[in-house]
């Protein structure tokens, strides 16, 4: 039997959460107050996700980088190959909140999208 020790990340109540398993199958999950809390410890244990977060660069935008993100969590293990991909990337202004940089990042069907909107220099 394996005991894997983890904060829940779910809500603000941040629960201690024990995870008892053997073999690879969940045994028992102690410790969540309610049930996101039981589905946390089950994903982060069986595929871990997240949601990534960074800046690409923007040209010719009133500041020289835009902040982007996952549209929705992807495989823990591909975090840093997407940040390496987005380290070529730059966007021309203007950029709007919610745009799509790149579709389908490595496939995993989540779209890399601006969470800012930025106008060009010489725009007021």
């Amino acid at each position: 039997m394996e005991k894997h020790e983890m904060i829940c990340i779910c809500c603000p109540r941040g629960c201690y959460l024990t995870v008892t398993s053997e073999n690879g199958d969940i045994k028992e999950i102690i410790g969540n107050r309610c049930r996101r809390g039981e589905t946390y410890a089950r994903e982060e244990l069986i595929s871990p996700v997240r949601v990534v977060t960074t800046t690409v660069r923007l040209n010719d935008g009133k500041i020289p980088m835009l902040p982007v993100k996952t549209s929705k969590a992807i495989p823990k293990s591909l975090i840093f190959d997407c940040i390496d991909m987005l380290r070529d990337v730059s966007v021309n202004a203007p950029a709007c909140i919610g745009d799509v940089i790149i579709p389908n990042v490595l496939g995993t069907g989540a779209d890399i999208i601006a969470t800012r909107s930025i106008g060009k220099k010489d725009e007021d």
